[in-house]
């Protein structure tokens, strides 16, 4: 059975779901260490939040890229995150969805979260014909984020260099195993509704 083209897809429970973020080590080190953000973390910032592992592997480059060298994993209330989306609107504006660009432009601009749909990514980061979620937080939902939502944050970063060392050795099962076990997050009937999905 095909993958429906945009769905959420995480490790999740039933109260917390797991989302991706890569800093430089002097943000990510003591976010990981003390189980929030330090003072250094910009809230002022709009800061995008992924549920997808992979596609936070595509984005920081495997923990390679300047500033994107320490990955994390942030478990956060399923309640929070359900709130941004629900509180969200998408970066682009879509015929069809939106009545007109300007009602768009409108909610964009008042929304504290915003969804992007990407390609999801294989472990050669290669594009694959369904979407991932990225939920970008600003204002209000980068607040309740660092200060309401976090439950715990791990450094995953050397997981993600095993990863990509099993895949460089091109041993892909072994690079699959250790992936997150990511799942369809359920979104029910009405949660993605006005984001496309």
């Amino acid at each position: 059975m095909p993958e429906p083209k945009r769905q959420i897809r995480a490790l999740h429970t039933a109260s917390t779901v797991t989302v991706y973020q890569a800093y430089a080590p002097e943000i990510g080190l003591p976010a990981a260490r003390d189980g929030r953000f330090p003072a250094a973390w910009k809230r002022d910032r709009m800061t995008w939040i992924k549920p997808s592992f992979l596609w936070m592997m595509y984005r920081c480059g495997w923990a390679r890229k300047e500033g994107q060298e320490t990955v994390l994993a942030i478990e956060i209330t399923r309640e929070g995150f359900e709130w941004a989306l629900e509180n969200s609107c998408l970066s682009h504006y879509v015929p069809g969805l939106h009545p007109e660009r300007a009602a768009w432009k409108r909610e964009l601009k008042r929304s504290p979260a915003r969804v992007q749909w990407d390609p999801e990514r294989d472990l050669h980061l290669q594009p694959l014909p369904h979407r991932s979620l990225q939920l970008g937080l600003a204002g209000e939902a980068a607040e309740r984020y660092a200060d309401e939502w976090i439950i715990a944050i791990d450094d995953v970063t050397t997981l993600a260099h095993t990863i990509h060392t099993h895949v460089r050795g091109r041993d892909l099962d072994a690079a699959r195993q250790l992936l997150p076990a990511e799942r369809p997050y359920p979104s029910g009937d009405t949660l993605l509704t006005h984001l496309g999905g």
